[in-house]
């Protein structure tokens, strides 16, 4: 697979607001779902006049020359170059020293702006993830902000765990009909849910994941990817859980118009075979940057895509498969048999295929990003089994704003044709498609000036000048 570092666009097209004199430090976490929200939204808090370095790992970095209107501080973090890391605590430890030696260059050199004056470093704003940040900032007595790119649901969802630990929800007791129930504690998700997003032992993780929420109480604050209109009861037990300024900004990459940040080089061809359907016409099918599956799940998709009769874009990513590199996996002549039906590429361009007038319907994991992107565009969803923050995002998705279809069995063939056949013809489907439409208004004017997000974007900039 071709690797291609984040680009974004260099041309900020939104005013810019004067220099304020003060300096930003981003620190994201080095995978395709954290960095893009970082790089949005230091993007629009350069356009609110702070000046902007970015430290980062070697793993997964920026390229510098898409982002001329930053400074980049790179620390070496021992990886290997196209190293793959996924477990959080590797990935940390070997970056806490690195880290503070970075940022204590950082802290007493000489700050000076590109005009030549001098300003000073208002704050840290860095992903949750990083489990370290504390010691590391009060040392020199750096305000740090957490940015959270998962939805605020799933934090509540943690916030929890070790409370349905307790309470047996994870035990063999509660089994068949009984995980459709609602959790009690939860009413908006069931048992599934939760089995789902931790697995059926979740001690091993569940200190990880309560250590992260314990980083947000000591920071001067915690910045959303998300709104009031999507989450606005759950902002309010938040509050009351980490009594800490909270501002509620998304959706981020709605703010300032450019090309999304991408780890993986994107087929143009998605747009061009778009360009020759007709208006909501085309099932697009992506799994995100980091999911796999194997080989019958594989089989299973692709027989339900073509038994559907609807023109679809399947993005498989190469390795995506376990056991193959890429479609080898296929019968032979499936794709010809399509008769142009279907197109298969590696990687798509996502935002620009949701916003494509052809694009009908979304087959997702329902990561968050991926999730307010579809909402944002008026795309209704289809989505099965996940992990992480994905059932309940998904939960979201299907009960609560009804702009999507789950399909109960995971990938089956049969419910899959039935699931697609049901979102892009039937009349269930143009229903969905119309509150679609009514929640992609929504969060569009949430953007606007009086908005709910618009207001807290101001909110945290005057916030950050305070501190």
């Amino acid at each position: 697979m071709e690797n291609k570092q984040l680009g974004a666009t260099a041309a900020t097209l939104v005013p810019l607001a004067p220099k304020n004199g003060r300096r930003i430090l981003f620190f994201p976490y080095p995978q395709q779902g954290h960095i893009s929200p970082m790089l949005h939204l230091a993007n629009l808090l350069h356009s609110k006049g702070f000046t902007i370095t970015i430290i980062h790992t070697n793993l997964n970095s920026p390229n510098q020359s898409d982002y001329p209107h930053f400074t980049f501080r790179p620390f070496d973090d021992g990886f290997p170059p196209n190293s793959k890391v996924s477990h959080l605590e590797t990935l940390c430890s070997r970056c806490v020293e690195p880290f503070r030696e970075c940022l204590a260059q950082i802290m007493l050199s000489d700050h000076t702006a590109p005009g030549g004056e001098r300003e000073s470093i208002a704050c840290l704003i860095a992903d949750v993830s990083w489990n370290f940040l504390g010691a590391a900032a009060d040392n020199f007595k750096l305000p740090t902000i957490i940015l959270r790119t998962a939805n605020i649901s799933n934090a509540l969802a943690i916030v929890k765990l070790p409370h349905f630990i307790e309470k047996g929800y994870f035990d063999h007791t509660i089994e068949g009909s009984e995980l459709k129930a609602a959790v009690p504690e939860f009413p908006t998700i069931n048992f599934k849910d939760i089995r789902k997003t931790y697995g059926i032992n979740p001690k091993a993780i569940c200190e990880t994941l309560t250590s992260l929420l314990k980083v947000m109480k000591a920071t001067s604050g915690v910045i959303w990817n998300s709104c009031k209109e999507l989450e606005e009861s759950e902002m309010q037990m938040i509050c009351e859980e980490f009594p800490v300024p909270h501002f509620l900004i998304g959706p981020l990459h709605k703010y300032i118009p450019g090309p999304a940040s991408s780890l993986i080089a994107y087929d143009p061809s998605s747009i061009s075979w778009l360009n020759s359907k007709a208006p909501k016409s085309v099932i697009y099918v992506s799994y995100g940057s980091l999911s796999s599956m194997d080989e019958t799940e594989f089989l299973e998709m692709a027989w339900g895509l073509a038994n559907s009769m609807q023109q679809f874009l399947w993005v498989v990513r190469p390795g995506s498969v376990r056991g193959f590199e890429w479609l080898e996996a296929l019968p032979d002549g499936f794709i010809d048999k399509l008769d142009g039906r279907g197109h298969i590429v590696k990687w798509a361009p996502q935002l620009e295929v949701l916003a494509h007038q052809a694009t009908g319907g979304f087959w997702t994991h329902c990561g968050w990003n991926s999730t307010l992107e579809s909402i944002c565009e008026g795309v209704p969803m289809i989505w099965s089994r996940g992990m992480m923050d994905q059932p309940i995002n998904a939960r979201y998705v299907t009960d609560v704003w009804r702009v999507g279809i789950e399909l109960e069995k995971g990938k089956e063939r049969e419910e899959i044709k039935q699931a697609i056949r049901r979102l892009m013809v039937d009349k269930e489907g143009q229903e969905i498609r119309e509150r679609s439409s009514r929640l992609k208004e929504t969060l569009s004017n949430c953007l606007k000036q009086g908005g709910s997000s618009r207001d807290s974007v101001e909110s945290l900039v005057d916030h950050i000048l305070s501190l």
